[in-house]
């Protein structure tokens, strides 16, 4: 069974190929192929994989290759993980909106619509290439914004396309390490959208658990949940997903990222570049464990201070720099992100054994109120004779006036990107409830279309 990882010569690539190899023989894994177009990266970051693998005697074969259908040809399943621009461009999309006065964050509001810009159209040359080298493969996307990509990919014909985001199942990985159960052992209401959804049940054999530690604020203190007021969590009823932050506290999500010195595309570069940097002048065939260890103490560093303006017990850049200055010890592996989310899937078709997940699929009735072909995160049902989304039913009325506000924007913002049309984008982000001004919406599409010329071509 070959997997292919897009995106295969970036930072996260080692960590992906660390979760599939643990589970390579209960699913058949003989060759993980790496992708990208950045050839240095994806020589210094597949060499790194193809270690893991030598120090974990995987029989699996590491390959790397920069011809997306080289890499496609033959694969069974693959996980598209790119970021058009890089770094660079996250940056503008994250500036130009903060010098507006309005988010700036890389996969909501007008963050996300710039975004959607540069990798929609190369998610969709991606799926092309794979339906006509390998027709019955799946493809698993995480690239940002995943949910209008999925949305595209969908309208487009991609009917073998699921996306994915880790932070669909936070609740029921949060509940599994609290009641020290498997994860799949936790089944889990969500519905919504990506970045955008609400947990509103969990059970485990057959007992709701959920709800009852709503209203315990220690465990809500050991979780993502800590970021949000505990009185909102309980009037809402639900758990939260951690990008409602930047709807329920908008104004202090502004000014806390006006405030920070460095936007978060720019810690990231920063990191990236000092990364780079360090792995270039060790000797990987000399000192693995050298480099495998300053890899470690990156992944350490970046997950310390995620979404840290709203949360206060995170550090900052430079105290987690000062806290982990030389961290050597191996990874923990505490958590596998959305390598985790896409391999459970993988393990569940090969081998049979029903996998529960939150998904962005083809809603097909499952949440009312919804159209069937709407892309919504919906908790799923996964097993060798496909993915079926779980009937939910209504939403409360606050939280459908808001998802399906959200999801007008999403069709209005696929609709613009895939005509090329400028007024159907002003249109777009006019209807985004974080903007909802013509005024804004206008300097932010001029903005990123003049930012991003060389990737999203010539628009009328």
């Amino acid at each position: 069974m070959k997997l292919t990882l897009i995106g295969g010569g970036g930072v996260r690539a080692p960590l992906f190929v660390t979760s599939a190899l643990r589970r390579a023989e209960k699913t058949g894994l003989t060759e993980i192929c790496l992708q990208d177009t950045n050839e240095k990266k994806l020589d210094l970051f597949g060499r790194i994989s193809q270690e893991v693998a030598r120090q974990a005697q995987s029989p699996v074969r590491i390959t790397m290759a920069r011809e997306a259908e080289r890499a496609l040809d033959g694969a069974n399943y693959v996980v598209t993980t790119v970021r058009p621009g890089n770094e660079d461009g996250r940056i503008q999309d994250e500036r130009i909106a903060l010098c507006l006065g309005v988010l700036g964050q890389e996969t909501t509001g007008p963050g996300g619509f710039a975004m959607a810009l540069r990798s929609i159209p190369v998610i969709l040359n991606y799926a092309e290439i794979l339906k006509r080298v390998s027709p019955d493969a799946w493809l698993f996307n995480f690239t940002n914004p995943a949910g209008l990509v999925a949305q595209a990919l969908q309208d487009a014909g991609y009917t073998r396309t699921v996306g994915i985001c880790d932070g669909a199942n936070s609740a029921q990985e949060a509940l599994a390490k609290w009641f020290k159960v498997p994860q799949n052992d936790v089944r889990a209401e969500v519905y919504g959208l990506n970045h955008l959804s609400f947990t509103r049940s969990a059970r485990i054999d057959g007992q709701e658990v959920l709800q009852p530690l709503l209203g315990d604020d220690a465990f809500l203190q050991t979780t993502i949940q800590r970021m949000f007021a505990p009185d909102l969590i309980r009037r809402r009823g639900t758990w939260l997903n951690e990008y409602l932050y930047y709807y329920f506290y908008a104004e202090k999500a502004v000014a806390a990222l006006k405030a920070d010195a460095r936007t978060r595309g720019e810690e990231v570069r920063d990191l990236n570049v000092s990364l780079m940097e360090t792995l270039s002048n060790i000797d990987l065939e000399k000192d693995s464990d050298t480099a495998l260890a300053a890899y470690y103490a990156y992944e350490r560093r970046r997950g310390a201070t995620y979404m840290h303006y709203a949360r206060a017990d995170a550090p900052s850049m430079e105290d987690a720099d000062k806290a982990l200055p030389t961290a050597a010890e191996e990874d923990d592996h505490a958590g596998e992100g959305y390598a985790g989310v896409a391999l459970n899937l993988i393990d569940a078709m090969e081998t049979g054994q029903t996998c529960y997940s939150g998904l962005n699929v083809r809603n097909e009735g499952a949440i009312e109120g919804l159209a069937d072909d709407d892309v919504v995160e919906v908790s799923c049902e996964i097993d060798k004779g496909g993915i079926r989304p779980l009937k939910i039913g209504r939403m409360p009325d606050a939280q459908s006036q808001l998802v399906r506000n959200v999801k007008r924007y999403e069709r209005l913002a696929v609709k613009a990107i895939r005509e090329r049309d400028r007024a159907g984008a002003v249109d777009a982000l006019m209807a985004h409830p974080l903007i909802l001004s013509h005024s804004l919406a206008v300097q932010l599409v001029d903005g990123y279309l003049k930012a991003h010329a060389p990737y999203v071509g010539t628009w009328t």
